[in-house]
């Protein structure tokens, strides 16, 4: 454009005609469509009718309104390298937490060191991180999207709430399963002294806070009357695309199945590289680059050998 114009002209002049021309073509978009008044001209277009406008993006409510109640949730989202997966879930659950007036903050626990993943101390730092203006955490799955608005994240006074439960998931359906998305308050959490440092790699961290959640004396509950089945959600995740690490190394094959009644929250080993504020499609997230620590001595297995 400037090229266009003549080689004096300053860039405010420049910067005031360039929005005078974004305002004209706006104006022109709304009298070509179909909408109140003549088409422009005269009578119909010369291509034939007006077609329809688009209608305008739907407004979220406001979060401060008294409809949204007292609670706020902490989304912990456990995260490597699964960006098309993550583009996907940060606006459509700030959208589906907002339709439900659900108080929310979406944490992305992105791990950044050299170890193979651990998804269980991802969310105890995810905890420790959430800061004092959320009363309640939901452990969530990047790749799991809720399609019933039905499903209810609301403050699980009663106790955990298992929103991904064996009969809707559309991959695990044993009955002791609490992985996907799970709701807790903070202080059932801390009563269960988090989730065991000592599974990594994929798999068994969700089976053995089971059996924390039970030790702790707390009673999972799941939804009731949802008539959607195994299309509750959508499973964004390709195996064919993205390979799991479900490598078993040294002892790790017999550890796997033991209840770790030392580590949890008390000893989880980690440092916040950086925290950094983002937006995805105008839905608001944090992001924390994570830097865990591995005790080879304990747990051997936390490389890839």
């Amino acid at each position: 454009l400037r090229a266009l114009l003549p080689g004096r002209l300053s860039i405010f002049p420049l910067f005031f005609l360039t929005l005078l021309l974004g305002f004209a073509s706006l104006l022109w978009l709304q009298l070509s469509c179909s909408g109140e008044g003549p088409a422009p001209g005269g009578g119909e277009s010369r291509g034939g009718p007006r077609q329809p406008c688009p209608p305008p993006a739907p407004l979220l409510p406001v979060e401060d309104e008294p409809s949204w109640g007292p609670h706020r949730l902490a989304l912990l989202v456990p995260f490597r390298e699964r960006f098309e997966e993550l583009l996907a879930f940060v606006p459509y659950m700030h959208r589906f937490l907002s339709k439900k007036r659900i108080r929310h903050h979406i944490f992305i626990l992105n791990q950044v060191d050299h170890f193979r993943f651990n998804r269980a101390s991802l969310i105890n730092v995810g905890f420790l991180e959430s800061g004092n203006d959320t009363d309640y955490i939901a452990m969530h799955d990047v790749d799991l999207l809720p399609l019933n608005e039905q499903l209810d994240y609301s403050f699980p006074e009663a106790g955990p709430f298992h929103v991904a439960s064996p009969e809707l998931h559309p991959l695990y359906h044993y009955k002791t399963y609490v992985g996907g998305i799970l709701l807790l308050t903070k202080q059932h959490y801390e009563m269960c002294n988090g989730m065991s440092n000592r599974f990594w790699g994929w798999g068994r961290e969700d089976d053995e806070f089971y059996r924390r959640i039970k030790g702790a004396g707390l009673q999972v509950r799941r939804p009731s009357g949802i008539t959607t089945g195994y299309e509750t959600f959508q499973h964004l995740h390709d195996p064919a695309w993205r390979k799991r690490d479900q490598k078993r190394i040294a002892a790790q094959k017999q550890e796997q199945f033991k209840v770790d009644r030392e580590g949890g929250l008390n000893n989880v080993r980690y440092r916040i590289e950086s925290r950094t504020a983002l937006s995805v499609a105008g839905a608001p997230c944090t992001v924390l680059n994570i830097l865990l620590d591995c005790d080879a001595s304990e747990t051997p297995w936390c490389t890839s050998g």
